[in-house]
């Protein structure tokens, strides 16, 4: 466990802390006007291993060179000059800060960390972290590395479960979930739409199964798999030519065919591991990460039918409740987090790879990704009125984002 102090004066800015992998959705940008929840679980923070956040260069300054040495083998529209090993914790989990004003310019409904940190120590002064928490983005808090120092505490962390014991556990993420938004005639509103976090997941992984295609067809089995990237892959890769084969393989998943070139695997929540399987056998096969509650979702998505009981309802019985509206279009993934993967991998250098990435418009028009957020940069955070109140011809207003 670990607790982050302030660089200047030493004072304590976090509660005690244990490391996790970095969410697969820690950059995402999701529909505009939209209210994301926290990007981190209370207790614990994750490390972004890149250059990340202000100032910001456009591609045609930095050039190939020096994106190649940072790691990042095709054009992008900005490179960062912000320090590598910026950390990211949930908001409820900092203390001993407060808001710099004059760097709370905000975008739309409320602060993006555009103008740089803009959350400063209270006893010193020091500007240590950026606040992020605007419409269409996760809440969280990313400390300035150059700011901030780690700090054992006592107290350890429980140890992290093992592949059979996170099975049966069981936490999966749900696939569709409700997205509240602003915007209602009366505040607040909602509908119900693919998880953004099977988006982003989605788009991480489909940048893996691209680079293990060697650009030949993949073929996946029926069932969610499918679902999720079959009409894609089969957009993006030609049909010609011997395919390959990507099939699920993880914990308590008989062992995967023998013809299997591609393993869809699971991510450890807590250690970042990837899950190989036991003994040399399976080692040629080219892994796909998912997040575990992703892939235990993909693995297993219905649960056990339904138990007949009288007297009261015991824990294991499914109640009778109506089932939530599914969607109401084909699942995408996340056009924004599948860029930043593929980027990164050696394969985008390819030119079959690095045309699909230019090309990312048309593909997102047939509806084959999910468009990133549209909240603009620097738009000035206007406050709403209040419910109710008269605007024009005595309309109730509206709240916009």
């Amino acid at each position: 466990m670990y607790v982050f102090v302030c660089a200047g004066c030493g004072a304590e800015l976090t509660v005690p802390l244990s490391r996790v992998p970095l969410p697969a959705h820690a950059h995402q940008r999701y529909g505009n006007g939209v209210q994301l929840p926290a990007l981190m679980e209370p207790g614990t923070f994750a490390v972004e291993p890149d250059h990340w956040g202000p100032p910001w260069r456009p591609w045609d300054e930095a050039g190939p060179a020096e994106a190649a040495a940072r790691g990042i083998h095709a054009p992008v529209h900005t490179l960062s000059d912000g320090a590598r090993g910026a950390i990211v914790t949930a908001p409820g989990d900092i203390r001993g800060t407060r808001l710099t004003p004059d760097r709370c310019g905000g975008a739309c409904c409320g602060l993006d960390g555009g103008d740089g940190p803009n959350l400063s120590c209270v006893a010193c002064g020091l500007a240590v972290a950026s606040r992020i928490d605007d419409c269409s983005l996760w809440q969280a808090v990313w400390l300035a590395p150059d700011a901030v120092r780690r700090v054992r505490v006592d107290g350890a962390a429980p140890p992290p479960l093992t592949w059979e014991e996170l099975v049966a556990e069981g936490k999966r993420t749900p696939l569709f979930e409700p997205i509240v938004t602003w915007g209602a005639s009366l505040g607040t509103g909602h509908y119900w739409s693919w998880s953004p976090r099977w988006e982003a997941a989605a788009g991480q992984a489909l940048a893996h199964l691209l680079a293990a295609s060697v650009g030949r067809p993949v073929t996946v089995a029926d069932g969610l798999v499918a679902d999720v990237f079959r009409r894609t892959l089969d957009a993006l890769l030609p049909a010609g030519g011997p395919p390959r084969h990507a099939v699920l393989a993880g914990p308590g998943r008989p062992a995967p065919e023998t013809d299997a070139d591609i393993h869809i695997v699971p991510v450890h929540p807590r250690t970042g591991r990837i899950w190989t399987p036991p003994g040399p056998a399976a080692a040629p096969a080219r892994p796909v990460p998912l997040p575990m509650g992703v892939w235990l979702s993909m693995s297993s998505p219905r649960p056990g039918p339904p138990v007949p009981a009288t007297g009261g309802m015991p824990r294991d019985v499914l109640r009778d409740d109506p089932l939530p509206p599914r969607p109401h279009s084909l699942f995408r993934v996340d056009s924004g987090t599948f860029r930043h993967t593929v980027v990164r991998l050696p394969a985008a250098r390819h030119p079959w790879l690095r045309e699909i990435l230019e090309n990312r418009t048309r593909h997102r028009a047939a509806g084959l990704f999910q468009p990133s957020g549209t909240t603009p940069l620097r738009r000035p955070f206007r406050a709403p009125r209040r419910a109710g109140r008269p605007r024009g011809r005595g309309r109730p207003a509206r709240r916009s984002s």
